[in-house]
């Protein structure tokens, strides 16, 4: 029996280094964001370059939560956000479905259509779309921009729903509906549950999409009531200076929803980066 050879320690200790090197590649932008937060306004400049300040201070994230509208730009993109992945997630749901089990006319033009939505930039349909909105009397609404979220991702949450229902067996429902099941009892109790971590991926891109989009709610949105966090970020950019500290506690407040939100749907994650691995 052929012995295993077993990687040299300096094979093993340039791998661990190489993992390190990009761990702290990854996570500096974000510690220097919670550094520049935690730095008091008169030492910013000062101290700019140091790794960590002498003195530390809770003062801008109280001046963010107490003094600024933070908590209504934040109320508005979790609203937009979550409302956003729910309704793109049941769409693309449904819709991947259709286009993995059915076959019918029009199909393939159908999914051309759709995959031409994604090939055309942003800024060359923004006109369009606000003058679409506009006549529509919903300028200055988290509804136009709900609505508009929803329209574009739900191509590509169609095409991701549906790579996942291609890969479950078309005979688990057939077998079901043999015991007895319709198939809307098929799709709901037998695929559905073996979908929940493509169910979890759509709504961790689409809401992160959601959550830090800048161009169509800057676009959209004018009322000071109405703006989603990317906007209401540039409220501390002023003509002469820029309030750096405020900024960077905002930035780090903004972090929270989208960690719990990740934090609840990982291990769906997990399943889906693992389902294929092992074939039973």
């Amino acid at each position: 029996m052929a012995s295993i050879s077993r990687p040299s320690p300096l094979a093993v200790t340039g791998k661990y280094l190489a993992i390190a090197a990009y761990v702290i590649f990854a996570l500096f932008p974000l510690y220097w964001l919670l550094k520049i937060a935690l730095t008091p306004d008169r030492m910013i400049y000062t101290e700019g370059t140091a790794l960590w300040p002498s003195t530390l201070t809770f003062d801008n994230f109280r001046a963010v939560i107490f003094t600024s509208d933070f908590l209504s730009y934040f109320k508005n993109s979790v609203i937009v956000s979550l409302t956003t992945a729910a309704v793109t997630a049941l769409v693309a749901a449904a819709a991947g479905y259709a286009f993995s089990r059915f076959h019918f006319r029009g199909k393939r033009w159908v999914v051309v259509l759709m995959l031409l939505t994604q090939m055309f930039p942003l800024l060359m349909i923004i006109a369009p779309i606000y003058k679409i909105v506009a006549g529509l009397g919903m300028l200055n609404s988290l509804t136009s921009l709900i609505v508009v979220y929803v329209a574009f991702n739900v191509p590509f949450a169609t095409f991701l729903m549906q790579s996942f229902f291609d890969g479950i067996p078309k005979d688990l429902e057939e077998a079901a509906m043999i015991d007895g099941c319709t198939r809307f009892q098929a799709l709901w109790k037998v695929i559905l549950p073996l979908t929940l971590p493509g169910l979890g991926a759509t709504l961790g891109f689409v809401f992160t999409a959601a959550w830090s989009e800048l161009l169509f709610a800057l676009m959209l949105i004018n009322s000071n009531d109405a703006m989603t966090f990317p906007v209401g970020l540039l409220t501390f950019v002023s003509k002469f200076s820029v309030d750096w500290g405020q900024m960077m506690a905002a930035g780090v407040l903004a972090l929270i929803p989208s960690c719990l939100f990740f934090l609840f749907i990982q291990r769906y994650l997990v399943q889906g980066l693992t389902s294929g691995a092992v074939k039973g």
